[in-house]
């Protein structure tokens, strides 16, 4: 049936085609439970052209925050990293593991029978004193677009006031006393943020407790009974409903008594330009997510690095300075994602209280000020045809595009005047400025290579972006 259908007054007849076929036009899409449905579903422009956003491990184990500070290469399949483990987020494992580091500290600072969800108390009581819309003023800051939160990591404890009883724990021992997500989203939804949210469906401690005592066991821990199936499900669909999360960050698969499929279609329906990760263990992801692990080359799939900003997710009070990544090589790192079509996803370790460490803070604004002067160059950019280059004097360079400009990050200190980056030829009336400084750069082309003369005061301190206009572009 035609909806504009010829009438008596032309006039009426076509107001009606402007109000109803619009309406039409924007009918939004419907998902189905299938990989060929929801592999229908675009990436949306916002989270690619986001760039940065930030993690938060923070929960019971934050209460103890301690971990070795070893494995600073993350090698996950080594023996010795599940004794040692540096991620403090899996205190409850590491604790049961008979000889561990972590297991002595418990010992000595809590004793022998100390159960870990004794901590509950302790961290509803130092959760009174956080500030969730300080933590998104700081986020804001330091130059993110969105953030994950951990709404329920492996030991099952949830930063919501769930519905869905978990069968295993006491009332008091269940979720935080505050609705830390609920919270946190209008927070950093009011600075403008997008609010993701992170939940542990491969592992949960309280259904399957183990512990993981070698490789092997890192499957057979995790649970896949139909009641736990039913819970997951039960919470996903609470996080959901309650929270419009803009992304979906799954961690350790799901379980094969849930419905995942079924889960991510109604997610699509609810938030139709959210994300999904990839850690579902499904072939469905709108983007990959690599832990500690940068790739060598563009990726035409959209990608995401989660780290933390030391050797851990969750606070660990035995780091500092040594363990934490210096701001040069923070900014270098985010260049680098970039410029190979990545997001980078940096984790904060709260204490119990909500205090980010002060040598987190440090990197935090060392971030925001550089993408303050040079966000041009990483914001709503692509990759171009090649991520890397080099200059003459072995500066490594990265590449981002945007509209008709190229931008070249050096990523180190340029010790003369002038530099030469190595085959990039440029054509005659290209203009070319350094982010921060107004002044137009003389340049000139000797073969392939591309020669620039540099500003008197070089106007930042890490990472200096050289942008380049071409009229039909680079």
């Amino acid at each position: 049936m035609s909806v504009c259908r010829s009438g008596k007054t032309v006039r009426s007849t076509v107001a009606l085609c402007l109000l109803v076929l619009p309406a039409l036009a924007q009918a939004p899409k419907r998902y189905g439970p299938t990989i060929e449905s929801l592999d229908e579903h675009p990436l949306p422009q916002w989270y690619d052209e986001a760039k940065l956003g930030i993690f938060i491990h923070w929960g019971l184990y934050s209460v103890p925050g301690w971990a070795p500070v070893v494995h600073p290469e993350h090698d996950f399949t080594s023996q010795d990293y599940i004794k040692n483990n540096p991620y403090a987020e899996w205190y409850l494992n590491t604790m049961r593991l008979d000889g561990s580091p972590t297991q002595a500290y418990h010992r000595e600072h809590y004793g022998a029978n100390y159960d870990y969800y004794n901590f509950a108390a302790i961290f509803d009581k130092e959760i009174q004193r956080w500030n969730p819309e300080a933590w998104a003023q700081i986020f804001q800051d330091a130059g993110a677009k969105y953030v994950v939160l951990t709404t329920k990591h492996h030991d099952g404890f949830t930063l919501w006031p769930s519905s869905i009883p978990n069968p295993t724990l006491p009332p008091d021992r269940q979720h935080a006393s505050r609705d830390i997500v609920g919270e946190l989203r209008a927070a950093v939804r009011k600075q403008g943020l997008r609010m993701g949210l992170y939940y542990s469906g491969g592992y949960d401690w309280t259904f399957l407790p183990g512990p993981i005592r070698e490789a092997a066991d890192y499957e057979k821990v995790k649970p896949q009974s139909e009641a736990y199936g039913k819970y997951v499900d039960a919470q996903m669909r609470e996080l959901i409903s309650g929270y419009r999360p803009a992304v979906l960050w799954n961690d350790i698969d799901y379980p094969k008594s849930g419905h995942p499929l079924e889960i991510m279609a109604e997610y699509y329906n609810a938030v139709p330009d959210g994300v999904i990760d990839d850690r579902f263990g499904v072939k469905h992801a709108d983007f990959k997510s690599p832990e500690y692990q940068t790739l060598n080359q563009i990726s035409a799939k959209k990608w995401e690095e989660c780290r933390g900003l030391g050797r851990s997710f969750g606070y660990n009070r035995a780091e500092g300075e040594p363990e934490t990544i210096a701001p040069d090589q923070l900014i270098d790192l985010l260049v680098d994602i970039v410029s190979k079509n990545g997001n980078l996803l940096l984790d904060v370790g709260p204490e119990a209280d909500g205090t980010i460490p002060t040598v987190q803070m440090e990197r935090l604004q060392a971030l925001g000020a550089w993408l303050r002067q040079n966000g041009e160059a990483i914001y709503g950019t692509h990759p171009w045809k090649r991520a890397s280059g080099e200059t003459a004097e072995g500066i490594e360079v990265r590449f981002t595009q945007k509209s008709l400009a190229l931008y070249a990050t050096l990523l180190g200190r340029p010790k003369g005047p002038s530099i030469i980056v190595k085959s990039l030829p440029l054509k005659a009336g290209a203009k070319l400025f350094m982010l921060g400084d107004a002044k137009p750069l003389s340049w000139s082309q000797r073969g392939n290579d591309l020669k620039v003369d540099l500003p008197a005061a070089l106007p930042a301190q890490y990472a200096y972006v050289i942008k380049i206009v071409e009229p039909s572009g680079v």
